[in-house]
């Protein structure tokens, strides 16, 4: 009895339970103008990244981002010339398909610089993984001219995007967040860069 007594003694005040919150926010600008062309928070595919928290706690091959893949695919417009965003794929259950709508283009993070690289920011209650991810004049390839399209036709108009894991085949890969905004059109007459935050904080 007294040594149940000194146990649970022991035990007060300590909390062995704790909520991860994970929220993502993106804004894409054109580099060399400075213009801000979208500026809004993103969707957690909740049920893949508790999953790859857990695997990269355990140190599972494989198991942290390497990739983000631009997608055309996340919006249609009416008749009457209005568009219609889609509802982000993600969900609370674990989905090993799960992708973007349309994915066509991606880069990884294998090899970084300046320009095209993932840091880690710390704050005093949150941890920050900061990743820029800049187009270039010359990519995609493929690409038009000029930004000039009337339309969100295209695999460059952009309006999706997301991140996901894996060193080395997008194509077997984990999607943890998904994104859709208004059409923006990549072409070789812009560079633009993309800034992508994922907060991640105990509670």
């Amino acid at each position: 009895m007294q040594e149940e007594n000194d146990m649970k003694k022991d035990n007060d005040g300590i909390v062995d339970e704790a909520g991860l919150n994970v929220s993502g926010h993106i804004l894409i600008t054109d580099k060399e103008s400075g213009e801000e062309l979208v500026n809004k928070r993103n969707a957690i595919h909740y049920g893949n990244m508790a999953r790859v928290v857990a695997l990269a706690l355990k140190n599972a091959d494989n198991e942290y981002i390497n990739f983000i893949a631009y997608g055309s695919g996340g919006s249609t417009v009416d008749t009457s010339g209005k568009v219609i965003y889609k509802n982000p794929r993600v969900s609370e259950s674990y989905d090993a398909s799960g992708s973007l709508y349309n994915r066509t283009y991606q880069k990884s993070f294998t090899t970084q610089d300046d320009s095209n690289k993932i840091e880690v920011i710390q704050g005093a209650s949150y941890s920050d993984l900061k990743i820029t991810s800049t187009l270039a004049y010359n990519e995609p390839s493929g690409q038009e001219l000029f930004d000039t399209s009337t339309d969100n036709e295209g695999d460059y108009v952009f309006d999706e995007l997301g991140l996901f894991t894996n060193a080395t085949d997008i194509d077997d890969a984990t999607m943890l967040t998904h994104v859709i905004f208004h059409p923006v059109q990549k072409s070789q007459n812009r560079i633009i860069e993309i800034v992508y935050t994922v907060r991640i904080q105990l509670s």
